[in-house]
């Protein structure tokens, strides 16, 4: 009976289907939980989500290229997704023109401080070059960092876990942060988070209130330009 269970199991989990139903049904799980907590920032489903699915590929010796021939559905919904924030920003615009000299000067001073601020706290640690070039742009949304890690000649896949760390943590503490710092200015919170912690930031925004999603997502968008120019020319200028 164990015997054709186990068989049954190892033909099931070669099915795309099969991966994809689990990521939803664990996401869905985590959002629950992340909601039944008045979504507080250590219950984030992103975050749940990852180490579960993880745990669950480990304990079925599951490779991970089985795992993506599933889960390559959501991660095409991304591009979509992302397209989808026009939405909230043109409802918005009014809003967005009015503060669009604050905007550029974060945009700018925010992009220059998560590029230097890497480069500089990792070459201090002694880190190998390679390493400190697949993290400079560890702010940006996955897609556009692993290409810029690509053009670096570093490894897009330190890059692609450097990113969702830096997503996580940014969703986790940028609620408590603001609230400590007293900044009550929703645009203000969403465009911070927008540059620092990109999709997942973003995401947790949007939970948070509307708006702050609104400019988070401008913030995303207009720091993978930026930092797409400027991330060669740091590291070039720092690691001389």
């Amino acid at each position: 009976m164990r015997e054709n269970s186990f068989s049954l199991w190892v033909y099931l989990s070669q099915s795309p289907l099969v991966w994809l139903t689990a990521t939803l049904s664990i996401y869905g799980i985590a959002d629950a939980f992340s909601l039944a907590t008045n979504r507080h920032p250590l219950a984030n489903p992103v975050l749940h989500s990852i180490w579960i699915i993880g745990a669950v590929l480990i304990i079925t010796d599951t490779p991970y290229a089985t795992y993506f021939a599933g889960a390559q559905f959501v991660h095409f919904l991304l591009g979509p997704a992302t397209v989808a924030l026009a939405i909230p920003l043109y409802d918005n615009r009014a809003r967005v023109a009015a503060a669009l000299l604050p905007m550029v000067i974060s945009l700018i001073v925010g992009s220059v401080t998560a590029v230097v601020s890497v480069v500089l706290f990792a070459e201090a640690f002694g880190l190998p070059r390679a390493i400190i070039l697949s993290l400079s742009p560890k702010s940006v949304t996955a897609g556009v960092a692993m290409g810029i890690s690509e053009s670096l000649n570093a490894d897009p896949s330190v890059t692609a876990i450097a990113v969702v760390l830096t997503g996580i943590l940014g969703a986790i503490i940028v609620t408590p942060l603001m609230n400590r710092a007293e900044i009550t200015d929703f645009r203000a919170r969403g465009f911070a988070v927008g540059i620092a912690a990109h999709g997942i930031g973003t995401a947790r925004a949007f939970q948070v209130d509307e708006l702050a999603g609104v400019f988070s997502g401008i913030a995303m968008g207009l720091n993978a330009l930026v930092t797409s120019l400027l991330v060669p020319l740091a590291v070039t200028f720092l690691l001389r």
